[in-house]
């Protein structure tokens, strides 16, 4: 190299390396500052990156165009880094500023230090992945993050593997791309950690995990977490050799700014080339503030170690070496230091004034208003004092605004005055707005919302073969297999032997292990691996086995995928499909049937809950149209019940939220779905012997439900009404009365008290008996209608027993 070359390039190492130290205390006066803007009441809660800038820094160089993130709320610097965040932005996220502009990772809706990049455009439709840098969504609850990780990186296996997917580009490049996750040292303690690490090392999946180890969780020192004190110590045992696969394992310091460049690229470099997964242990890391603003570290440790930890700040540290090598002499690095606390300083300001501005014109309005009631209302005193309360708010925020307003509207509730119509429009318009700023995006607002799918009936001809329910789900699956290179299965049991029903029988051979697969008896990274390839714009069917069994995933499915499309304020989507089944098998294990947990848990989902096969696969057929995520669950003892199977198998949709009258009647309505609609229906046969007619709805999706209120019709005509289900007690049977009497006003029709029909509050005994007298039978629907018909016509229905 000549001369000048060397000149050149010394110059440009020496100007990156000066830039990542002004980024690095830029990110550190953010950290600072942001502490002191919670002290002062301007946030409710600040938790930093302070002391992770060098190392993030470093893991930077290495993320390329269509990488993705998946990691926790410490990565401020890495995200400034990848210019995927701004410090105007991380401020109004610590303000909870609304504005998608300004917080385009949540709008407001989660705490500081929450990440994400817009992966939707503002029509919900992706962009180009492989064009940008890509962070998913990040939740709290510690090691969360880990499942959605090994799902991101699969993608990336998916896509290098299948050949037929190398056509979609905006998608990725052929699989080049690396998932890179990041996790404190304390939260490795957690068993989807082990759970991950574990999946990821059987998947061989470009995986780059980074472990910032500081040596606490909170107060707890690192000998209460880790085996041997170290995770990459204890982790030695997957590190791969000649002879077995495995993970490259390096250890580096989070305060040696060389050894951090060099590990990053090493690792990124055998994650992206190889396709393995890598981690990265990086010790000696400091926390300057502490945990959090919920408290001091100085309470926990000892003089000792936060005399270290000054000592090895990796800004300390880093400004001694670029001293030492000559790059820059102290006052340089004292004229960056000042300079990126001034550019700290304006971000935060600017942020501020942001966030009062969005909040301005509604307290202003307000004020005005107020001012009118006053002028105009007898109770002049004490509307003053409301106003002037409102306007001597320290920080005032929106709710202080509609408190005001709303203690106004009960004093002036009597008086027949212009401001008071003015004040009540001012509620429901701020109200309408406050909707859109905090409850939007439950689900997909776009046009493939699964609300949106068109409808398309079954076929049927003479010739429409009888076969058993698993076949037609076997034949829905081949369709959608064939239909959509896009489309995948993946579960315990699925490939091979095509599940343990047979729905999938002959897929993985027809359509290979990439597309109908296998995996190891891991609920939870079942489930995030379906979230990442969703993330990625696959469509993946990620199969539990049991209904039971989600509760090994719950937290996942819970804090992850259901509230993705709200938490990013429609910015990510993930519509996976998750596959289950349930319903009526004997004994205590894979008996339950747990729809009050999982309707409570998982809002931000949809709950399909067919009663055949034909029925599930319509909702198949339907998701895959649509951008919504849900779970599936299947009868148990369907499977080998006689069907039809339609004609237009691979493209009729059954629509979510309409129930269907399975039976006429007039007497008694019956509310039920699942494997409770053979039950229900066979007993309100026996009860037509006795002159009791029963109309028998199928709700065929709990969540959504009955969205065109076609039940409270039926109350209407009959007066009485039963909620039946297998679900304990006060479960999906409470969950349905009162979407029907409460929402849909139901009560109004009745003229005998509503009825609950469900499971004992144990789960079933072992064999038929025990299943029988624990879940709802014929015999006890019969009983419970009858006795209904009895109160109303005691002589025409005497006692039975």
């Amino acid at each position: 190299m000549s001369t000048t070359n060397i000149i050149k390039e010394s110059t440009k190492k020496k100007t990156e390396i000066l830039a990542d130290y002004r980024l690095a205390c830029e990110s550190r006066e953010a950290s600072l500052l942001g502490r002191k803007e919670v002290f002062m009441g301007k946030a409710k809660f600040g938790i930093f990156g302070d002391g992770k800038e060098v190392a993030q820094i470093a893991m930077a160089k290495a993320f390329e165009k269509g990488d993705f993130r998946s990691g926790y709320y410490r990565d401020q610097t890495f995200m400034l880094a990848i210019g995927e965040l701004t410090l105007e932005q991380y401020f109004a996220q610590l303000y909870a500023h609304t504005d998608v502009e300004a917080d385009p990772a949540s709008a407001g809706r989660l705490m500081n230090g929450h990440f994400a990049t817009r992966m939707l455009d503002e029509n919900g439709e992706l962009k180009a992945l492989s064009k940008h840098k890509n962070s998913s969504a990040d939740i709290s609850p510690t090691a969360a993050q880990m499942p959605r990780l090994v799902g991101l990186a699969f993608a990336s296996k998916l896509f290098r593997e299948n050949d037929q997917l190398h056509q979609f580009e905006d998608l990725s490049v052929k699989g080049n791309e690396v998932a890179f996750g990041t996790i404190g040292n304390a939260s490795t303690s957690e068993g989807i950690f082990y759970e991950s690490i574990n999946a990821a090392g059987v998947l061989q999946i470009p995986m780059l995990v980074a472990v910032w180890d500081d040596e606490y969780g909170i107060s707890v020192p690192q000998e209460y977490h880790t085996t041997k004190g170290s995770i990459s110590e204890a982790l030695k045992g997957f590190q791969r050799d000649a002879e077995s696969n495995g993970y490259e394992i390096f250890v580096t310091r989070g305060w040696d700014y060389e050894d951090l460049m060099e590990t990053f690229k090493k690792a990124a470099e055998i994650s992206r080339e190889d396709h393995v997964p890598t981690l990265v242990h990086v010790k000696e890391v400091t926390q300057p503030q502490g945990h959090s603003t919920s408290g001091s570290h100085e309470r926990y440790k000892s003089k000792e170690r936060l005399e270290w930890e000054r000592e090895h700040d990796c800004l300390v540290k880093m400004r001694e070496w670029v001293i030492a090598t000559g790059l820059a002499t102290a006052e340089e690095l004292d004229e960056i230091e000042k300079e990126a606390k001034q550019f700290a300083k304006n971000a935060k300001n600017a942020a501020w004034k942001a966030f009062n501005a969005s909040i301005k014109q509604d307290e202003k309005e307000a004020l005005e208003l107020l001012s009118q009631a006053v002028h105009e209302s007898a109770y002049k005193e004490g509307l003053q004092n409301i106003r002037n309360n409102l306007k001597n708010a320290l920080n005032p925020v929106r709710l202080d605004s509609v408190k005001a307003v709303k203690k106004a509207l009960r004093v002036i509730r009597k008086e027949n005055i212009p401001a008071r119509k003015n004040l009540q429009e001012w509620v429901k318009r701020v109200t309408k707005h406050n909707f859109d700023n905090y409850s939007s995006h439950l689900h997909s607002q776009s046009a493939q919302a699964a609300l949106r799918v068109k409808e398309i009936k079954p076929e049927y001809t003479d010739d429409s073969a009888l076969v058993d329910g698993r076949e037609v789900l076997q034949s829905c699956f081949d369709h959608a297999l064939a239909r959509d290179p896009k489309v995948l299965a993946f579960g315990e049991d699925v490939g091979k032997i095509g599940d343990v029903n047979q729905a999938f029988a002959g897929l993985q051979e027809k359509y290979g292990e990439l597309r109908v697969g296998d995996t190891g008896i891991r609920e939870t990274t079942i489930i995030g691996q379906g979230i990442g390839a969703a993330l990625r714009g696959l469509r993946p069917i990620a199969e539990i086995q049991y209904l039971d069994y989600l509760l090994y995933a719950i937290q996942t499915l819970s804090d992850d995928l259901a509230t993705l499309q709200y938490r990013t304020r429609g910015g990510q989507k993930a519509p996976l499909i998750v596959r289950t089944r349930g319903h009526r098998l004997e004994g205590v294990w894979h008996a339950g049937s747990p729809m009050g947990m999982i309707l409570h848990s998982l809002r931000g989902m949809y709950v399909l809950v067919p009663r055949n096969m034909t029925q599930a696969a319509g909702f198949y057929n339907t998701l895959l149209q649509s951008d919504d995520t849900a779970i599936i669950i299947e009868c148990l003892n369907g499977y080998r019940l006689k069907e039809r199977i339609p004609e237009n198998i691979g493209e009729f949709t059954v629509p979510l939220g309409q129930p269907e009258v399975l039976r006429e009647g007039e007497d008694i309505t019956i509310v039920t779905y699942g494997s409770m609609c053979r039950i229900v229906m066979e007993a309100a046969e026996q009860l037509k012997e006795y002159d009791i007619s029963c109309e028998v709805v199928d709700v065929q999706t709990l969540l959504p439900f009955d969205i065109n209120h076609s039940i409270v019709e039926s109350l209407k005509k009959t007066n009485r009404v039963i909620f039946a289900d297998e679900d304990v007690p006060g479960g999906a049977s409470a969950f349905m009365m009162q979407k029907v009497l409460e929402e849909q006003n139901g009560y109004a029709y009745l003229d005998s008290k509503p009825v609950t029909i469900t499971s004992k509050e144990h789960r079933p005994a072992y064999a038929s008996d025990g299943d029988y007298f624990s879940k709802p039978n014929t015999e006890e629907v019969f009983d419970r209608a009858y006795e209904i018909m009895a109160e109303v016509n005691p002589q025409k229905y005497p006692d039975l027993y």
